[in-house]
């Protein structure tokens, strides 16, 4: 947990779970967007209704430890490995209950783009300050 420097709560919800009776693999790359774009919104002050700039997700990567199902509570950590000038590549962990032994890690890459024509933009000041405070962490 220590290498994580900004987590989220997330519960985890009924139709999260499969027919397996755990929580779907898919589900962890809702958690890892989740986390992702709130730190953006609270830590770095990005408007996702009205700046004209936004991040998009280019690549993600999940790797599973161990099942969790509804309804666990789980944090999601996040950090931040790689910062260039137009993109971030976080590092992701998302552990259940109490416990300092990921579920679930992977990365996840987004790309700043004005969102008019989707072109990738500089991250912005506000933005890359945030991130700054995660990197290496």
């Amino acid at each position: 947990m220590s290498d994580y420097g900004y987590f989220l709560q997330i519960t985890t919800r009924w139709m999260d779970n499969d027919v397996y009776g755990h929580v779907n693999n898919v589900t962890y790359y809702s958690y890892f967007d989740t986390v992702a774009n709130h730190f953006l919104i609270r830590e770095g002050g990005l408007d996702i209704h009205t700046s004209p700039v936004i991040a998009l997700v280019v690549e993600s990567k999940c790797s599973y430890l161990a099942p969790v199902a509804y309804p666990d509570d789980l944090r999601a950590g996040l950090r931040v490995d790689k910062l260039t000038n137009r993109s971030v590549t976080y590092g992701v962990a998302i552990f259940a209950g109490d416990g300092d032994d990921p579920v679930a890690h992977g990365y996840f890459v987004h790309v700043f783009v004005d969102r008019e024509h989707r072109r990738a933009v500089p991250i912005p000041e506000t933005v890359r300050a945030a991130l700054e405070r995660l990197r290496g962490q």
